[in-house]
């Protein structure tokens, strides 16, 4: 018995040494320790099985202790391994790499996440002046902005592009010393989905100049003379900028791209023998490229007659061309989904520009790719969410107003379980995609650039946004697929796959992007193991990868420990340093990360450089670190705003489906890794207990969906900034106002439902009058319920028009979206 409890005393040393991922020559000298008290209790007794258990330590823990014995034995013999096995990284691929910053997504791939560090991030504010400025300028121009309208004329009208200058909408970014507005990132972002929510063709007017444009990138490489030339005017809307990248053959593979610039002499301005370049490109799916006056180009330049010196091929450049150049083909138009917005190609051949028109001169020749992937990600965590999260909020607060009005069999649709689980995914799933939106944009303004955060809410908040906005369409049925003035859902569901494909598809951001350089940048030692093996002094490179490779071992062991123990205990005894209803989700959190720590170290153990190329597995782990970073923000969401009770289903469906989801993307991981071994081994690491993680349930559902069915501040503060017109002849506004009506008639419904029973009353007048007859309703009751009525029939009324208007019309097909399983509830 004796020597039972010290062998389970042994193991438990080592468990915990392990757990709390202490240091290596500590652990020795801890389990030295305790062989020492062992010793000098128990030598007489056993000193055979001492001197042996003191062989196994020393056989151990020297090599381990001592790394140039290390090296020889282990670290030296895996570097030239690794020199063979690691596939070539890019130019493009490294430039993705090393832009950005990396943050709180981080911390998934450590395995123990160091949960202060997001809950002491301060709550997102905005300023007084960019309060007065959303309250004031937004709120008129959404008075003024008629989507339907701007869909028949595919365009802005003119006096809302006069509006949008005059305001200064286009200098959101610019500084102040430059006439521009100076805004944070979380009023660029409220201004957008307040804007967005309105009109999806104005927001994206507003939002193109100030996240990926010419602004974006002169702040921050231009010359002085390009800052001072462009920033005034961009400021001021006198220059509509648009940005050229995508080209047909080169879509997200910037390395393929035709285009090109040859550098050489030629007349300029009047001046002969000016230095310059002289351009050829196509591209396309530019924004706001019809109507740009100045055009920002990426290209390949080449210096054939090395008249810059160096090399020949001098890599991706970005140059800044006023769109009145000789040569420069600009106005065609595309028509994306009929959305309205300007959109187009542009083309030049062999047009001549001079070599200061490169966007931070000569300086930043060959760095154009750099500079793009490090201010994508910034503009990326801003617009498309905007977008994403605005279309949430319309649809959580229209819908839910909808399924109240509209009534089936007597009962309002809203209270169907079917509808009341669509209503459930609705809000749930905004709830977490706005929690999102704001952590993101804290992080841009604590300034940070978190490329893969950034990737992660462009993926996960635009595939949502396709999931609730189907959701809407279910519920709003045949009001919803009739296109016109009183449609509030139409045109949103129209543009889905607008934002699924900006910036690349949604296909290539989670099956590359977010794992394939998450793996790389976040985990703790993959990057320095890569960057040590690469290394050209060979000797200093070797001492690196030893100190990477032993570090990344003991992450393994400790992960393997700590996932084991938090699948055994459910993660009850996990820290948390929150309490209330986000304590449970912390701890659970906080297992999920050990298990995706150790599994994603499995499967590169497994796969080693293949991993990148196994698209569907670095998907799925995809999956997995966007939905930790989406329940995390959640539970920040819900701390910074103060626990309010009556959101607590809210924070409870959007943790239990994330959750759940998670778990389900590490199953399959381990289900299709392709060594089996490796992967039971994971899985009894991982999840000894099995999967346990469910679904939200039927009645948590019912409590989100409710908060959907009747005004409250958590319908509020769910809904808090999108446009909510007063106006009852708006679409929105039409539904707020007899969603305020039929509640408040509600009463008076029932007593004219009890009266009506068992009688037959040809008209809603007539049933009135009969109940008034009898004195069961008054008068001002009465009234009421006719009002109510109306309301409701104005509400859920579809627009019609004359078959000869339609038939006039040359976009009808186009501008028609296929119904989504559209039915009458």
């Amino acid at each position: 018995m004796t020597a039972l409890l010290y062998v389970v005393a042994g193991l438990a040393l080592l468990w915990a040494l392990a757990y709390f991922h202490v240091p290596l020559l500590l652990a020795s000298a801890i389990v030295a320790a305790g062989l020492g008290v062992l010793t000098w209790a128990h030598y007489a007794d056993a000193p055979a099985l001492l001197v042996a258990l003191w062989a196994v330590f020393l056989i151990l823990a020297l090599p381990l202790n001592l790394p140039p014995l290390r090296r020889r034995l282990v670290s030296d013999r895996v570097f030239d391994l690794f020199r063979e096995l690691l596939p070539p990284v890019s130019a493009t691929e490294a430039a993705a790499i090393e832009s950005g910053t990396v943050w709180w997504e981080a911390e998934f791939f450590r395995g123990r996440p160091r949960w202060s560090r997001l809950f002491d991030v301060p709550p997102p504010t905005l300023s007084v002046e960019e309060r007065a400025f959303l309250d004031g300028p937004v709120e008129e121009l959404c008075r003024m902005l008629d989507d339907w309208e701007i869909r028949q004329r595919q365009d802005l009208p003119p006096d809302v592009w006069e509006f949008l200058r005059r305001e200064r909408f286009f200098g959101m970014i610019i500084p102040k010393k430059y006439g521009g507005l100076e805004f944070s990132a979380q009023a660029h972002s409220e201004i957008v989905m307040k804007i967005a929510s309105r009109s999806m063709t104005a927001a994206v007017t507003v939002m193109v100049p100030n996240s990926l444009g010419p602004a974006e990138l002169l702040l921050h490489y231009g010359t002085d003379a390009q800052k001072d030339h462009y920033l005034p005017r961009l400021a001021r809307g006198e220059e509509i900028p648009c940005f050229a990248l995508t080209g047909p053959e080169a879509g997200s593979d910037a390395a393929a791209m035709p285009d090109y610039g040859i550098v050489c002499r030629g007349r300029f301005g009047g001046r002969e023998d000016v230095l310059g370049i002289r351009l050829t490109w196509e591209k396309r799916y530019i924004t706001l490229g019809p109507v740009a006056t100045v055009l920002g180009l990426a290209f390949k330049l080449y210096d054939p007659e090395r008249l810059l010196g160096g090399e020949v091929e001098r890599g991706i450049t970005l140059a800044l061309i006023p769109t009145d150049t000789p040569g420069v083909e600009i106005g065609e138009r595309h028509d994306p989904l009929h959305a309205g917005f300007q959109n187009g190609p542009t083309r030049g051949r062999e047009v001549f520009v001079p070599l200061d028109w490169l966007i931070g001169g000569e300086q930043y020749i060959g760095q154009g790719w750099r500079m793009l992937v490090e201010r994508l990600g910034v503009g990326r965590g801003i617009s498309l969410p905007a977008l994403s999260v605005a279309s949430g909020k319309l649809a959580a607060r229209g819908t839910g107003a909808y399924a109240r009005v509209r009534k089936q069999f007597g009962v309002p649709i809203g209270r169907f379980e079917g509808v009341e689980e669509a209503l459930a995914r609705i809000a749930g799933s905004t709830y977490f995609m706005d929690a999102a939106r704001q952590l993101t944009l804290t992080a841009l303004d604590a300034g940070e650039r978190p490329a893969i955060v950034s990737a992660i809410v462009k993926y996960q908040l635009t595939e949502h946004m396709r999931v609730l906005l189907n959701d809407a369409m279910d519920i709003h049925a045949g009001s919803g697929i009739c296109l016109g003035p009183r449609n509030l859902i139409g045109h949103g569901y129209q543009a889905i796959p607008i934002a699924i494909t900006v910036e690349g598809a949604n296909i290539l951001t989670r099956s590359l992007i977010i794992y394939g350089q998450g793996l790389i940048r976040c985990h703790p030692f993959v990057r320095r193991e890569m960057q040590a093996v690469a290394a050209q002094e060979q000797a200093r490179g070797r001492r690196e990868f030893d100190a990477a490779l032993f570090g990344h071992i003991g992450l393994v062991v400790s992960n393997a420990a700590r996932a084991l123990w938090l699948g055994l205990t459910g993660a009850r005894l996990a820290r948390s340093p929150i309490a209330g209803p986000g304590r449970r989700y912390v701890q659970r959190l906080t297992r999920y990360a050990a298990a995706f720590a150790l599994i994603s170290d499995f499967a590169l153990f497994a796969l080693g450089g293949t991993l990148k190329r196994k698209e569907k597995i670095s998907g799925r782990f995809a999956d997995a670190l966007s939905l930790f970073y989406l329940a995390s923000s959640a539970l920040k969401r819900y701390e910074d705003q103060g626990r309010p009770e009556a959101d607590a289903p809210l924070l409870a469906w959007a943790c239990e489906d994330l959750l759940y989801r998670l778990e389900q993307a590490l199953v399959g991981v381990l289900r299709n890794l392709p060594s089996r071994g490796l992967a039971g081994l994971a899985r009894a690491l991982a999840f000894p207990l099995g999967a346990r993680a469910r679904p939200p349930d039927d009645a948590l559902g019912s409590r989100v969906a409710a908060l959907l069915l009747a005004p409250s501040a958590a319908r509020d503060r769910l809904t808090a900034g999108v446009y909510v017109s007063s106006d009852p002849d708006d679409a929105l506004g039409r539904i707020e106002h007899a969603f305020a009506k039929v509640i408040a008639a509600e009463e008076v419904e029932r007593k004219l439902e009890r009266h009506a029973d068992g009688r037959m009353a040809l008209t809603y007048e007539a049933l009135i009058e009969s109940a008034r007859a009898q004195e069961l309703i008054s008068a001002a009751e009465a009234e009421l319920a006719r009002s109510a009525r109306a309301a409701r029939l104005a509400a859920i009324a579809v627009d019609a028009f004359p078959p000869e208007r339609l038939a006039s019309r040359p976009d009808r097909a186009a501008a028609a979206a296929p119904p989504a399983r559209a039915q009458e509830h």
